[in-house]
């Protein structure tokens, strides 16, 4: 059985791994493909993990939110591109998605008066930038009820096969 880390700044593989109570070495037989040197340069930050192997640990450490942290902090084009999803409640996400449905639902009709001629003029593009942000708020929403959705199935409290057969 290996040592307990006391390392306080640990990065969010070795938090998702220590959560399964896994070692490295119990870590790299269960992914398989992974050695314990490579976990351990991977979690003091001497290397960054490639996406299969992220894969393989947000599978194994039962931690979906470890692909979209990879994407959004470690990966050249997804820093660019892809925002940050928090884990929250469902009740929150809930909230959140009704709160932003209600305002637009207040700006849809601006903004079908704002693109039916196809074009976007200068006094039009403040209220269209408000509308877009708010869509902006729903994308996120709507990604982090997929990101909670995962968890549910990680953690095993939603069959993964009931959901397929719809």
């Amino acid at each position: 059985m290996g040592r307990k880390s006391t390392k306080e700044n640990k990065n969010i593989y070795q938090t998702s791994r220590e959560e399964m109570s896994y070692s490295r070495d119990t870590a790299a037989e269960k992914l398989g493909f992974i050695s314990s040197d490579r976990i351990e340069k991977i979690e003091n930050e001497r290397t960054l993990p490639h996406p299969e192997e992220v894969l393989a640990m947000a599978d194994c450490y039962k931690n979906p939110s470890l692909c979209n942290y990879f994407c959004s902090h470690e990966c050249p084009i997804g820093i660019e591109y892809v925002p940050e999803i928090k884990t929250k409640e469902l009740s929150q996400i809930t909230l959140e998605m009704l709160a932003t449905l209600n305002k637009l639902s207040h700006a849809k009709e601006r903004l079908i008066e704002i693109t039916v001629d196809g074009e976007l003029t200068q006094d039009e593009l403040p209220d269209f930038l408000k509308i877009k942000e708010e869509l902006e708020k729903m994308a996120l929403a709507i990604d982090s009820l997929n990101l909670w959705m995962n968890h549910t199935i990680a953690s095993g409290k939603i069959d993964k096969t009931l959901l397929d057969e719809r």
